[in-house]
């Protein structure tokens, strides 16, 4: 049985853990996507389970898809890590949390492959570690973004404004926003904008349109993705190929930024594709964390479709 290798762990406790053997120590955060990276504890990892991990799993999870980096894992089975805490919201005790809850199979696998560590679960979760330990978690941010002059033939490093499709006002589509670290979502009027993709420190671009020009192709790299916003078009077909680009940028140390003509459909669309595989989260929640973002986000139906089907 699980519990019998787990400890409950006091917030206090854990707050000594991290101040004074933070090297030895691996927090887990058990809570979905969105709410970890709303906030969370400095220095944890978000444990993500895709429904079909858990149904191919059966209750049985390979380490990878509890910890996915490689390096934790090695320190892990070579008992390197003295202490592994894992967390959820609120649950005050293991009788809590549901049987087949990211939590208690991430405590069952960590049980059989974490050799020699310490395995603790965080009593009263997040919720009353930040109540008590504010000072160790990320502080809630309003959702970033850029605003810059609106009129483009005035700014520096600006594209002619003459071509329609690029001359979206800013007032209309609100700024760039930051989706994750690396990745920006915004319109083709943003993508006009050289002195804004310098302030983002945008080093590559995601053109999902076919009829949006590559303003500054000496200065960026580009990836374009020619489909249309309309029932026919097959934007599921581009995922992978639109991952790979963001996760080699990402792993250059670079940023990306995708847009389509208005930065609500088809733009949008590869930001959820990534954030669904890369992340291992619903389409749902997906969208939800996207629209928290840029509120005017809205796929097609067909492109919904094909997000549910990916």
């Amino acid at each position: 049985m699980v519990n019998l290798r787990v400890c409950a762990l006091e917030c206090e406790a854990l707050r000594g853990l991290l101040q004074e053997r933070a090297a030895q120590c691996l927090v887990l955060d058990c809570r979905s996507f969105f709410s970890f990276n709303a906030a969370h504890i400095r220095g944890s990892c978000n444990v993500r389970l895709s429904t079909i991990v858990r149904r191919r799993a059966k209750g049985v999870l390979a380490l990878e898809h509890v910890v996915p980096n490689e390096e934790l894992r090695t320190r892990l089975r070579q008992g390197q890590v003295h202490t592994v805490v894992l967390l959820d919201e609120r649950s005050a005790d293991l009788e809590l949390p549901k049987r087949d809850s990211t939590l208690l199979l991430a405590l069952g696998t960590l049980c059989r492959e974490a050799r020699g560590a310490r395995i603790c679960f965080l009593k009263g979760g997040y919720e009353a570690f930040s109540a008590a330990c504010s000072e160790l978690c990320t502080k809630p941010a309003a959702p970033t973004g850029l605003s810059l002059p609106l009129s483009a033939s005035s700014a520096p490093g600006s594209a002619d404004s003459g071509c329609s499709s690029c001359g979206t006002p800013l007032y209309d589509q609100g700024g760039p926003v930051e989706i994750l670290p690396f990745l920006y979502l915004g319109s083709a009027y943003h993508a006009s904008r050289k002195d804004m993709l310098d302030a983002l420190g945008i080093t590559a671009l995601i053109n999902v349109s076919a009829n949006c020009p590559n303003h500054f192709e000496g200065h960026y790299q580009y990836k374009s993705i020619p489909v249309e916003d309309n029932h026919k078009a097959d934007i599921s077909s581009w995922f992978n190929e639109a991952i790979d680009f963001i996760d080699s940028v990402k792993n250059d140390g670079g940023r990306v930024f995708v847009h389509c003509q208005a930065g609500i459909s088809r733009s949008a669309t590869i930001c959820l594709a990534y954030l669904m595989r890369t992340n291992r989260v619903k389409l749902d929640e997906a969208f939800e964390f996207v629209k928290q973002r840029r509120s005017i986000i809205s796929p097609n139906f067909s492109f919904m479709g094909q997000l549910l089907q990916f």
